[in-house]
């Protein structure tokens, strides 16, 4: 069994409230709620939070809501421990557990699927991740994007919110690549994930993908060709409003 499950919370550092924003008369965790749920790999999507509010919200769109700690800091965790709680509840197990983060309204149904199959068709892939390119200086040097090196087989060597790899020693084209938050895990692989410690590079900057590269492991990056922004801040959701203006996806689950 595959399932995704969205992490929210009201709290964020940078956007407080912004599971709730509204994007065309939808909040944004809607968006990324029904979308997800078109993906063809996908038997269930679930929403993860500690939040009363979106829990009502999940309730009035007749989406799944698990409620979780509110002392997680990473939304695997949270992930981790709303999976724990569906296997009890419903005596199941399941087999690839998607985190799809709650601030990626524009993601598309096949960036889901694309994901899963990196996963289903390569059993030692225990993780995959998305990546697309940076277009502009300006979201290369942006501190809230994500930034991501590969190496010759598309696994991930480093992520930096810093502009990696420098510009300042080479003329020619840099490949600039972003992270796209939507990452499948193996069941037993996320456990073991949660359970490791906290890596120094980690916390430094504070990416917990770094934790499975300082540990050894390997990403599995999968190009996202369509082009998709996420959303960290007020001046992100004006963006990603008016790039979502002519969506072809939402007159599919706008009531």
């Amino acid at each position: 069994m595959t399932i995704a499950i969205i992490p929210a919370r009201m709290a964020s550092t940078r956007f407080p409230g912004k599971p709730m924003a509204p994007i065309h008369g939808i909040p944004m965790i809607g968006h990324c709620y029904y979308r997800s749920k078109m993906s063809r790999f996908l038997d269930d999507v679930y929403i993860a939070t500690c939040d009363e509010e979106i829990k009502q919200f999940a309730e009035t769109i007749n989406a799944p809501c698990v409620m979780t700690s509110p002392k997680h800091e990473r939304a695997s965790d949270r992930i981790a421990e709303a999976m724990l709680k569906l296997e009890k509840q419903y005596q199941t197990r399941h087999d690839i557990v998607v985190l799809i983060q709650g601030d990626e309204p524009m993601l598309q149904p096949e960036m889901v699927d694309k994901l899963i199959d990196a996963l289903e068709s390569d059993p030692t892939v225990q993780v995959s991740n998305g990546y697309a390119p940076i277009c502009c200086i300006g979201e290369f040097l942006d501190p809230n994007e994500v930034k991501v090196v590969l190496d010759n087989n598309s696994d991930a060597i480093y992520f930096s919110r810093e502009p990696v790899p420098s510009r300042k020693k080479w003329e020619g084209n840099i490949p600039m690549f972003r992270q796209v938050c939507i990452i499948p895990f193996r069941r037993d692989y996320l456990l073991q994930f949660n359970s490791t410690p906290q890596t120094p590079l980690e916390k430094i900057e504070s990416i917990d993908m770094l934790r499975i590269i300082e540990t050894g492991g390997k990403i599995r990056m999968v190009l996202m060709e369509t082009e998709t922004f996420s959303v960290d801040t007020p001046e992100d959701l004006q963006k990603v409003i008016q790039a979502m203006v002519n969506d072809k996806l939402i007159s599919k689950y706008r009531n």
